[in-house]
């Protein structure tokens, strides 16, 4: 999986933005409405507008940490690809990055909040087990695990996937077996919400979006649970 990214460490943005220019909306729009979403369910969660420590699981090359460095008192990310490893240790020198070897056990905890963006889908599918009890296994009792995943209803987002070159081996996961996965991992109180289903950033638009996040509409969701 890693030979799919270490290609990409230093023009990851230019791909997938290649892959979404259909919509007419930059890059950063989407990773601020994942960061917007993460922040919003620390509050709902927690009770607290920041936490102390977040472990990034598959966080590439970092795109997302610095939208999330004021919500989090510490930032780790780890990935396969250690070139995308080097590449976020240069963006965010403050944060801790480490190469994660496949299959091998998380290191470190317990976190605060253990997240995994858009990762999931290129785990060979007999390893989704493993990787959610992991995920859970390193969150702290009372923490958060977070999955943000591509929603293979939208159609939208099947053509944004097909168009993009490093998700050729992707196998998008429906919300409920990201919700199975967690339960099976022993998380509670699992949720989602579905976000991205209108692409502009008009607070009208953000408000009615709110209000439809249990439906599956929107391009991406998230799935929290309590470790």
């Amino acid at each position: 999986m890693s030979q799919l990214f270490d290609a990409y460490d230093a023009n990851y943005r230019d791909v997938v933005q290649s892959s979404i220019d259909f919509s007419g909306l930059p890059h950063d729009f989407f990773i601020q409405a994942k960061a917007e979403l993460i922040a919003r369910t620390i509050r709902e969660r927690l009770g607290a507008a920041r936490a102390r420590s977040l472990l990034d699981i598959g966080c590439g090359v970092g795109t997302l940490h610095p939208y999330l460095a004021n919500i989090f008192d510490k930032i780790s990310g780890v990935d396969v690809s250690a070139p995308c490893i080097a590449e976020a240790a240069q963006r965010c020198p403050a944060n801790a990055y480490a190469v994660a070897e496949p299959g091998a056990p998380l290191a470190g905890g317990p976190y605060d909040m253990t997240l995994a963006v858009c990762t999931l889908h290129h785990v060979p599918p007999a390893d989704w087990r493993r990787f959610v009890a992991e995920m859970v296994r390193v969150t702290r009792p009372g923490g958060l695990v977070c999955i943000i995943e591509h929603n293979p209803l939208n159609p939208l987002t099947l053509l944004a996937v097909n168009r993009c070159p490093f998700d050729e081996d992707a196998v998008l996961l429906r919300s409920g077996r990201t919700q199975d996965l967690l339960r099976d991992a022993g998380a509670k109180n699992v949720a989602t919400k579905f976000f991205l289903m209108l692409p502009t950033k008009a607070a009208l638009a953000r408000r009615v979006e709110a209000m439809f996040a249990r439906l599956p509409f929107g391009a991406q969701y998230l799935t929290a649970a309590t470790a």
